[in-house]
């Protein structure tokens, strides 16, 4: 969202003063916010409009692609009017809101994206999310056209959500418009695991209430009055068979005081007469609506970030929402997005302090503000965890405050690759929820380095192997991930292999990865990186693992022995004797040889013998590793292979293994 003005709001359970102080103290540069340290290359990039300079870490600019004719101002590249928005994506097609209308991508190369088709449709702001066939597009502004039209002083008025027929994306054709009261600010598809035959779409409204003359119905009325249009949402049912019956089928209050049933029941006044940075507030912090709503349908799940609120939904019933709970902040001006993590226990919010056109990352601006706020969700109720502010400075000439953005799905962690407006991109990474962390970014410099000019990332998205980003004034990124000591190749790898049909990021699907040796060469690094004792070199004699003990083209001449709960890591190590392992937390043998039997027996964390050489017989028993299969892949084994009573079964992830001696057991078909 961009937008100079907004509505206020209040809190239920607010963070004490005592908290946000030594919040304030954790945060400082140098500690775990993930602080850049000096000299950060993002400060005193040269700006420009289409040649401004840039600095990455971590990632690469792939592709670029400047805004299509239409669909922007060269006399100023900040006009409202053609403000690149969000963007969703379905097959091998990115589409790409905007204030004028939308544009269809082709990505099936993602380092050469062609243009197929711009949709001039305006209305603003243009968020964009698909589902199937079908195309959703958010209109509020008082100039939008039932028709599309270009004149806003002629045809009918129409503010709410369009539904366009996308099966030939290089003609969208509109086959529904439902009129809402303020029209739609966002929206979030929701599917319904139950039934297939319907998509739901959550309207968020920001803007004023329409005139009843409009559209009937409408009214501005307080809290106490008569239906008002203000402290609800909109549900729209959309028939997918026959999208043309769209139709709002409820309104939730889901602000509504449980005790009182007064529907304004949340945050009603900003917590202090001024933002905690001595400014006016901007926005302000009043909940009578919701500024987005994400969704996880299979968890039954949505969390709203609804100006003066977080809240959490019970979506069971996508056809009547009911909220389970709320927080608010006193640092937060602006609830603005929400992300879900993938196990559905931590829920990140943004806030957009400054409505997205103000600078917010300015050296004087404190680390909670304008920020990320992480919470872990515990019996569906929400406990404070911590703020990330992006950890650069940026000038005063580049609009940057917290916006969208989605997880990157390496298996065992939690990363949100995230847009900052002209402050660029952000890979955090919150698989600590009380210390997160940047792991890499992408920034230019401002569009004017001598006056503000609206620009930067609105969204910036992980799609099928890419980050694309959607740039409001200069147009369309498509970025890469880069292997580093934050992010392996194994772990990209692992994340380039799921597939997703489409993709919305506030429709949120549970990832899962298939058995692959990516998969399981991501699991061997992240362990790696909580070895407590690494051996590189020559160990002479036996070795008792006792915590997390690394051998990295080590050679042991001796035994080694792993105690209960330790672990034992070792890739293109050599080691003299036998390897056992009794309730061991975790052992993975990558590209080692053992001389001697390997012996593993209870493990209860993972335990994988992967393109290794074992010169004995192995066994592997009683092993109880959860979701995650023990994996005996591309190894050689000059004895018996035997398996028995692992949960789940050993795997080889295709890849034979070849055994001298019989493999018998769970391991009967592993060679």
């Amino acid at each position: 969202m961009i937008r100079s003005k907004h509505p206020s709001g209040g809190r239920r359970r607010l963070l004490g003063a005592a908290a946000t102080a030594a919040l304030l103290v954790a945060l400082l540069p140098g500690t775990a916010s993930g602080q850049a340290a000096e000299p950060d290359p993002r400060i005193g990039l040269g700006g420009g409009w289409l040649d401004a300079q840039s600095a990455s870490s971590n990632l690469d600019l792939l592709a670029h692609r400047d805004k299509p004719a239409g669909f922007v101002n060269p006399a100023n590249p900040g006009d409202f009017g053609f403000v690149a928005s969000d963007l969703a994506f379905g097959g091998n097609h990115a589409f790409v809101g905007n204030y004028n209308g939308f544009n269809i991508y082709d990505i099936s190369q993602p380092a050469s994206p062609t243009l197929v088709t711009s949709v001039v449709c305006p209305g603003g702001q243009g968020d964009v999310s698909v589902f199937g066939n079908l195309l959703f597009m958010s209109v509020e502004e008082t100039r939008g056209r039932l028709d599309c039209g270009t004149d806003p002083t002629a045809g009918t008025r129409f503010q709410g959500v369009r539904v366009f027929d996308i099966s030939d994306v290089t003609n969208p054709v509109q086959v529904a418009a439902v009129q809402t009261c303020r029209g739609s600010h966002t929206h979030t598809v929701v599917s319904d695991p139950d039934d297939s035959a319907n998509v739901y779409v959550y309207v968020s409204g920001t803007a004023g209430v329409r005139p009843a003359s409009t559209m009937a119905g409408c009214n501005n009325t307080p809290a106490a009055g008569d239906n008002p249009a203000r402290w609800r949402i909109d549900v729209i049912k959309v028939p997918i068979a026959a999208p043309e019956q769209a139709a709002v089928v409820n309104n939730p209050r889901l602000f509504a005081d449980e005790a009182t049933g007064a529907i304004d029941g949340l945050q009603n006044n900003p917590p202090a007469p001024t933002h905690p940075s001595g400014s006016p507030w901007g926005p302000s912090p009043v909940t009578d609506a919701c500024h987005d709503i994400t969704a996880y349908p299979e968890l039954g799940l949505a969390a709203g970030a609804c100006e003066g609120n977080g809240i959490l939904i019970d979506i069971s019933d996508p056809a009547n929402p009911v909220r389970i709970d709320e927080v608010s902040d006193p640092n937060f001006a602006y609830w603005h997005s929400a992300t879900i993590s993938n196990d559905g226990k931590k829920v990140v919010f943004t806030d957009e302090w400054g409505g997205g056109t103000g600078p917010r990352c300015r050296t004087t601006d404190q680390p909670q503000w304008g920020a990320n706020a992480i919470f872990d969700i515990v019996d569906r109720k929400m406990h404070f965890a911590s703020y990330y502010k992006l950890p650069v400075p940026q000038t005063l000439q580049e609009n940057c405050v917290a916006h969208n953005g989605s997880l990157i799905p390496v298996p065992g962690r939690d990363i949100l690759v995230q847009a900052w407006y002209q402050g660029g991109i952000s890979l955090m990474d919150f698989t600590d929820s009380a210390h997160p962390r940047e792991i890499g970014y992408f920034d230019r410099g401002p569009i004017n380095p001598a006056s503000s000019v609206l620009g930067g990332f609105w969204s910036a998205y992980w799609y099928n192997g890419q980050v694309y980003g959607s740039e409001i004034a200069r147009g369309f990124d498509v970025l890469g991930l880069k292997p580093s000591e934050h992010l392996t190749a194994a772990e990209i790898e692992a994340a380039r292999e799921v597939q997703l049909p489409q993709f919305n990021a506030q429709h949120q699907t549970t990832i899962s990865w298939a058995p692959s040796f990516a998969v399981a060469r991501a699991r061997f690094d992240q362990l790696a990186r909580t070895c407590t004792t690494t051996v590189t070199g020559r160990h002479n004699g036996p070795l008792t693992v006792n915590r997390v003990t690394c051998l990295n083209g080590a050679t042991v001449s001796g035994p080694v022995t792993v105690r209960p709960g330790a672990s034992l890591l070792a890739i293109d190590a050599s080691i003299s004797g036998p390897v056992s392992a009794a309730n061991a937390a975790a052992v993975h043998l990558y590209e080692t040889t053992v001389r001697g039997p390997v012996t593993i027996t209870g493990t209860r964390g993972s335990a994988a013998i992967v393109k290794s050489e074992i010169r004995g017989p192995a066994v592997l028993t009683g092993s109880g590793t959860g979701s995650i299969e023990p994996i005996i892949a591309d190894s050689s084994v000059s004895g018996p292979l035997a398996c028995s009573g692992n949960a789940p079964a050993p795997i080889n992830l295709g890849t034979a293994n070849r055994v001298s001696g019989p493999a018998t057991g769970q391991c009967a078909n592993l060679d």
